[in-house]
């Protein structure tokens, strides 16, 4: 198999990926991008990963300290665009995957490129759904796609994935690395051969891939890859590898150097949050949170001074920024639409701890539900299928909102006031 033509890629394509800093190194320290955390939902279970919000000072991929709709979205494109001129960049890289949530990755560039026809566009994903969306993101003007492939012999991979989730049937060991790989293998190929730009990130885990890494990549470059990014292992608290040792760069740098003599790689990764903003060595994603944007108050009309009492899910206050099982307690506000007061902090027994599905706890997940069993609606970024239909049940009208709480409070309140209770 030959790689594809150069002639594929246009010279504007070209002209975009020297302003593109993570696949040009000269571009690294000079142009900035923007990571829009929309895409909260992963289909594989990776045993390095543990995808923690709001976990301010990591700095690795899955992390975020918040989740963004495609309208907010573009809302903090627009001000971060303001406020850094040199931003050429929109990524989307998680927290989870960006098309294991295509509905929202594709609608949030469709709203950017309202607002900006000049940003380049940039995807990373585990390639699972590239059979299913490789054609979508050509049609979408998405000319950058970076896929992580950390091994193509089944059974190596089965020592990294715990689990794929593919068309609703959960795959384990060889047969979810096979079917991953295989995925993973004809978007590269599709892609390249449309004149797409493919970065390959391969996670070096010692021990397990790192003699593997080599035929990797040179398989990714017969599928005519553009580059090649071999990462270091970052042991996150709470996965699988937590105690696995840290992979050092000289073995990196090393390992790179071989592979150099098949494909360029990139020394100049960052490893990079879900949410980061900036220059790739300076990361100003705390500076320009949601939180810290000054937004008009939203405003109902009054509704005869009835009085609602909706609990919220929220870090701090601020923001609601929380998953309804992940709660440890409840902000219980209580207000006609207009003004709200905290009338108290509820403690529940968190029921999800974030790894896998979240509604497999069914008397914690009672407990939890039984504790606002007094208010109108609960408030909350994101609830599962089965504590929403319990809360219904219940009279409790469930509002998935990510935006400040004072707007979410409002904007309950209408939806309670014209809306049935599902």
């Amino acid at each position: 198999m030959t790689n594809p033509s150069p002639n594929l890629i246009s010279d504007q394509i070209l002209e975009k990926t020297k302003k593109h800093p993570c696949y040009s190194a000269d571009a690294h320290n000079k142009y900035a991008r923007i990571h829009l955390p929309v895409a909260p939902n992963c289909n594989i279970q990776c045993n390095y990963c543990n995808r923690k919000f709001d976990c301010v000072n990591e700095s690795r991929p899955g992390v975020t300290s918040e989740v963004l709709t495609p309208d907010l979205a573009k809302e903090k494109f627009v001000w971060v665009k303001r406020e850094i001129d040199q931003l050429t960049v929109v990524g989307i890289a998680g927290p989870g995957d960006a098309l294991a949530n295509w509905e929202y990755t594709k609608a949030t560039i469709e709203k950017i490129k309202e607002t900006n026809t000049d940003v380049t566009f940039c995807l990373s994903t585990n390639g699972l759904m590239f059979p299913e969306y490789a054609s979508e993101i050509i049609a979408l003007g998405v000319h950058h796609v970076t896929v992580t492939v950390n091994a193509l012999d089944p059974e190596i991979g089965a020592k990294i994935y715990k689990f794929v989730s593919y068309k609703g049937k959960i795959y384990e060991g060889s047969a979810a690395a096979e079917l991953l790989s295989r995925n993973q293998l004809a978007g590269i190929e599709y892609l390249a051969q449309r004149g797409v730009l493919v970065k390959v990130n391969i996670v070096m885990i010692k021990g397990i891939n790192d003699h593997h890494i080599p035929e990797v990549v040179k398989k990714v470059k017969e599928l005519g890859a553009f580059i090649t990014n071999i990462m270091p292992l970052i042991p996150a608290p709470g996965s699988a590898f937590e105690e696995f040792p840290q992979t050092s760069m000289k073995d990196i740098n090393d390992l790179r150097n071989t592979c150099q003599l098949d494909i360029q790689q990139m020394r100049h990764c960052k490893q990079c949050r879900a949410d980061a903003i900036g220059l790739l060595g300076e990361d100003r994603s705390q500076e320009f949170r949601m939180c810290n944007r000054q937004t008009p108050k939203i405003r109902t009309p009054k509704v005869e001074e009835k009085q609602y009492k909706i609990a919220v899910t929220s870090k701090y206050g601020k923001l609601v920024d929380q998953h309804f099982g992940h709660a440890a307690e409840f902000i219980i506000y209580q207000g006609d639409g207009h003004d709200f007061q905290v009338l108290e902090k509820r403690a529940v027994e968190q029921y999800c701890q974030g790894m896998e599905e979240c509604d497999n706890d069914e008397s914690k997940r009672e407990g939890t539900i039984l504790s606002v069993q007094d208010c109108d609606a609960v408030l909350t970024m994101r609830i599962g299928y089965h504590a929403k239909l319990q809360l219904g049940a219940k009279g409790i009208y469930s509002v998935e909102y990510c935006d400040t709480v004072e707007n979410g409070l409002s904007y309950t309140v209408n939806q309670l006031t014209n809306k049935v209770l599902l």
